[in-house]
């Protein structure tokens, strides 16, 4: 349907900060990064069903500064080189800064392009479907109109926020009259009744000349600034990012504009928002169940039950939800798990590391997952990326004690270098800069002791 001379970009905004799947997603590893369904992480999935309507290749991924590295390792495992992918935001502002953000990337290479906008946390059942809708809206964009995807709604759901529709148009489009905010029960009744609303998908098809136009017609203030401060080839600083307007694309442009279209869709689409609508969205077993990890139920039936690591045992369960995580377990009725969030609020408000992160933290050189902390020593396995290294901090009164269990490890201790092969260990001190490196291609396992208070005879 796409002219044949128009190249599309698929954005992916991945700027989430992971507070309504808590345990499982965080801050430093939101859900778009976790595999929650099959053997792909939600980002993997959402790029993987862009084929073969969009390449692939001309993807770009808005993300955050915290998560640029994980995000780059996630794509290069899909085969994709991340160099040129990513569009690093120094600080999360709302979606309307991150699509013009984006929109300005694209220009400086692409005068003539049409954006494909998607949340890369999202899943989608029915990929055929997805494609006839995503050909569609390309279309559309390419005759200047902007596009929202619209989901048929199958239920009064008071979790999503609606759009109302107009007169059909174009390829089974529909003209965009209003958008409204996530309804109450009696009301989201009445919008099924009537026929003409659908659920607000958060994802948009448009060209990139016709919304740097409505950004000038509407937002002229947020253009301006996002403009003094973009560089194509230079981060933005976060103190110059801060001060943008903190907007959605629905308040600072699809509400205003008169280009605006519904693409009425329906594809097995849910944005996983809360627990419960992961539970929707999975498989059930003869009792109703979805069960992942090492998990053993006894009389539980209608139950989310998801372990990583420790073994869980149920009795007599009904409508709950069960996550596991090394460092936590969330447990919830169903229909009352999204409010998740405020358990985050207060586990920040009180300093605690678990609303931030897991035992396991990613970083650009491999995986650091706690083991154990004490007063005087902790423990925590190190995976190291293959040819990749990384500096042991230096701190007073402290010895490293290093055991590599699986491949081999250059230790630079100042003017020392030493091998370490599997099985093999050593201590060293650490008063002075010492750098582990693996210079194989394949990943390097080993254990790190940092002992306290380890003063020399």
């Amino acid at each position: 349907m796409a002219k044949p001379d128009l190249k599309a970009y698929p954005i992916l905004l991945a700027g989430g900060t992971g507070t309504r799947l808590w345990p499982v997603s965080r801050e430093l590893y939101p859900k778009q990064l976790v595999k929650f369904v099959g053997e792909d992480s939600l980002l993997q999935a959402t790029i993987k069903r862009l084929s073969p309507v969009l390449n692939p290749d001309n993807v770009k991924v808005v993300c955050g500064k915290q998560h640029f590295h994980e995000t780059a390792r996630q794509i290069e495992n899909l085969g994709l080189t991340p160099q040129g992918k990513l569009i690093c935001e120094p600080s999360g502002r709302n979606t309307a800064p991150a699509i013009l953000l984006a929109v300005l990337h694209i220009l400086a290479v692409d005068k003539d392009a049409v954006l494909c906008i998607f949340p890369a946390d999202h899943v989608i059942q029915d990929l055929a479907g997805f494609h006839d809708r995503l050909s569609a809206a390309i279309a559309l964009a390419t005759d200047g109109h902007i596009v929202t995807f619209g989901i048929q709604p199958h239920y009064p759901e008071t979790g999503y926020g609606y759009v109302e529709c107009g007169k059909k148009i174009d390829h089974g489009a529909r003209v965009l009259k209003r958008f409204v905010e996530k309804p109450d029960l009696a009301t989201a009744q009445k919008y099924i009744k009537a026929g003409s609303f659908f659920w607000n998908s958060g994802m948009f098809a448009f060209k990139a000349s016709v919304i740097l136009s409505e950004f000038k017609s509407h937002q002229p203030e947020l253009l301006k600034k996002m403009k003094s401060i973009f560089k194509v080839d230079k981060p933005i600083a976060r103190k110059d990012y801060d001060l943008l307007s903190d907007i959605s694309i629905d308040y600072a442009i699809m509400e205003k504009t008169a280009k605006g279209v519904v693409l009425p869709s329906d594809f097995g689409w849910s944005d996983i928002g809360s627990w419960k609508s992961l539970y929707d969205f999975l498989k059930k077993d003869a009792d109703n169940n979805v069960i992942d990890g090492d998990v053993i139920v006894q009389d539980t039936r209608n139950c989310l039950i998801l372990g990583h690591g420790r073994l869980i045992a149920t009795n007599h369960l009904r409508d709950m939800v069960v996550v596991e995580t090394p460092d936590s377990i969330f447990v919830s009725d169903l229909e009352h798990s999204r409010d998740v969030k405020s358990i985050v609020a207060e586990l920040k408000e009180q300093q605690r590391p678990e609303h931030q992160q897991h035992r396991s933290v990613y970083h650009p050189w491999g995986v650091e997952k706690l083991l154990e902390h004490k007063d005087n020593y902790t423990a925590s396995e190190l995976t190291v990326y293959p040819r990749s290294s990384l500096k042991l901090p230096v701190k007073p009164n402290t010895a490293y004690h290093l055991f590599v269990l699986k491949g081999q490890a250059k230790l630079l201790n100042g003017s020392e270098d030493k091998t370490l092969g599997s099985g093999e260990a050593i201590t060293c001190r650490a008063e002075k800069q010492a750098r582990i490196e693996n210079a194989a291609k394949t990943e390097l396992s080993l254990i790190e002791v940092e002992l306290k208070n380890q003063v020399d005879n």
